[in-house]
């Protein structure tokens, strides 16, 4: 059971569990999940917000955001069939931005799980739980592992492979001002600098690709009673 609100955006009712508002008192949502991750805030591109068609439930119903919100990972696996089904599937966010939040990463092989870890923080922003999944993530892939590295955080992406590179040499500092989450990128950056085996790359966020939505599943974990 949840309750309803109405979404500051898009106006469409929306339901959050009572055990995620019994832990964060005086919160009160004020966008759904589809209007947050359409949000440019977040950092990564999630323009596309209509259903895909990769994404069906075994009755051939497009599932949409809106509808696939907040689904445990059984029904992730259950909805979603497509996408890649090797590597390691990364995804963070906070509800608002910034918020309560939380990360998840999985580890696959042959379309099976193989590890994963999921976590959450009081008061965070969405840029810090993605760049926390991608650490956390590198430390499920066992040493010397050859593996695709997915994120739907273009702005990760272009961190750890062009950005950091520039900043590190300057002393980690850049003309635009401070670096943000420093400590997180430096860390980020670091790993993924000492290991030429992970293979970081983009992946379009809610398009039907199952282990990507299971990521976010893992991300949103902390906001329902059932994993």
């Amino acid at each position: 059971m949840g309750k309803a609100f109405t979404c500051g955006q898009c106006g469409q009712s929306f339901e959050v569990p009572e055990a995620a508002l019994k832990k964060y008192p005086g919160w009160t949502p004020r966008v759904c999940m589809a209007c947050r991750d359409a949000s440019p805030k977040r950092g990564r591109s999630k323009t596309k917000t209509k259903s895909s068609g990769k994404a069906k439930k075994k009755t051939g119903r497009k599932l949409t955001r809106t509808a696939s919100a907040n689904l445990s990972l059984a029904q992730v696996l259950e909805s979603y069939h497509e996408g890649p089904v090797n590597g390691l599937f990364t995804d963070g966010s906070a509800q608002p931005n910034p918020g309560p939040g939380g990360w998840g990463a999985v580890l696959v092989r042959d379309n099976q799980m193989v590890a994963q870890q999921y976590g959450h923080e009081a008061h965070t922003t969405n840029n810090r739980m993605e760049l926390t999944a991608l650490i956390e993530g590198f430390k499920l892939v066992p040493a010397g592992m050859d593996v695709e590295i997915y994120t739907d955080s273009d702005l990760c992406v272009k961190t750890l492979t062009q950005w950091a590179i520039g900043w590190k040499a300057n002393g980690w500092r850049r003309k635009s001002g401070p670096i943000k989450n420093l400590e997180l990128v430096q860390e980020a950056f670091a790993f993924h600098q000492q290991n030429p085996n992970l293979h970081l790359c983009w992946i379009q966020a809610h398009d039907g690709s199952r282990w990507n939505e299971y990521a976010d599943a893992l991300s949103t974990a902390w906001a329902r009673d059932e994993l």
